[in-house]
């Protein structure tokens, strides 16, 4: 199950943290993997790693806000393996603060990057997978994302690119089904990476952990198993659908 040999991935985000795991997992199962990031030089290292396991990938610098960026790197994977299958949406940025303070510029690079970007990577990969009616369009929200009743202190911003995220994927979904392409979202919870650490206080942390019933911080192991699935043949009538991976937050 679950394999993916002769797949192209595109992952967006996946210097490290948990892009970088999903690219991991999408090779492990046979996918050769453009890694994609604003620092060639950090992805080139995730393609190190993913050869030194025998698998095929390439690096390359990408903004996904900027569309001309976007196009070229595309066009770029596409003339090297022949296709584009599967699309991972992971780069995001989060840098909370209240919604008082939040500066005009402040929210237009959250939007751009978290929401923009997301949307013209997937309008991208849904034109190179149209080609061969098959696609898998994976796009990663938060449980941050409106109408689940998690609203976190400091987040306006992202919650809003992240609920935007949602309701984006769900217009794909039957908009790109005709075309063979399925188009799914993944809302982490807390999920232990770079970015999280870098923004939780030991306070904030323990007050987490306390609305959890697992009662600890999710792996990006444990999101990118949800990726490989979404990605996958078996996931094939699965499209519009958000699958929070969140240690039972929801739930609780």
């Amino acid at each position: 199950m679950f394999d993916l040999t002769n797949k192209v991935a595109l992952v967006t985000g996946a210097r490290r943290g948990m892009g970088k795991s999903h690219a991991l997992a999408l090779a492990k199962q046979g996918a050769k993997v453009a890694i994609t990031d604003i620092s060639r030089e950090e992805c080139q290292l995730v393609v190190d790693e993913i050869k030194s396991m025998g698998g095929e990938a390439v690096a390359f610098k990408m903004d996904v806000s900027n569309k001309a960026d976007v196009d070229a790197v595309f066009d770029a994977v596409v003339k090297q393996f022949g296709r584009l299958d599967i699309l991972v949406n992971n780069a995001g940025i989060y840098v909370p603060k209240p919604a008082l303070d939040i500066t005009e510029e402040e929210w237009n690079k959250m939007i751009d990057i978290n929401l923009k970007g997301e949307f013209l990577c997937a309008q991208r990969a849904a034109k190179e997978m149209a080609k061969n009616k098959w696609g898998r369009i994976i796009n990663i929200a938060s449980i941050d994302s409106g109408g689940v009743g998690i609203g976190l202190a400091g987040g306006a911003h992202y919650a809003a690119s992240k609920g935007g995220v949602v309701g984006m994927t769900e217009v794909m979904s039957t908009e790109w089904a005709s075309l063979g392409i399925t188009v799914n979202a993944i809302g982490p919870g807390a999920i232990d990476t770079p970015m999280v650490s870098g923004a939780l206080t030991k306070e904030a942390t323990d007050a987490l952990l306390a609305g959890i019933p697992i009662k600890r911080i999710g792996r990006s192991e444990e999101v990118s198993a949800a990726v490989v699935f979404l990605a996958s043949e078996e996931a094939s009538y699965v499209t519009g659908a958000t699958l929070y991976v969140d240690g039972g937050w929801l739930a609780a």
